[in-house]
């Protein structure tokens, strides 16, 4: 397991247009973030499940486990005990 602290800045400039008023991390920013924060080459991400919004300056958590099969590595993000995101990511063979 592996644990690692995702800080996204207020200014950040997906939240010029995601939304105006309420701004969110879009989706696709916090995925990358995630596929960066593994550090290695990612073969496919094979499943992603959003499950709450996060604000601009939200403290989240990342978290890696290796999943059963030993092929492939479950993450999950959370913020407090909260999960907002979670998924499964097949690294590069030679890479787990």
């Amino acid at each position: 397991m592996r644990t690692e602290r995702l800080d996204i800045p207020p200014e950040h400039p997906a939240f010029a247009g995601h939304f105006p008023g309420r701004p969110l991390v879009p989706g696709a920013l916090l995925l990358d973030l995630v596929v960066t924060a593994w550090g290695a080459p990612v073969r496919q991400v094979l499943s992603a499940k959003f499950q709450r919004p996060v604000a601009p300056g939200d403290a989240l958590t990342l978290t890696f486990v290796p999943a059963a099969s030993g092929m492939a590595v479950r993450f999950s993000c959370t913020r407090g005990e909260e999960t907002v995101c979670s998924g499964l990511l097949l690294p590069e063979p030679a890479l787990l």
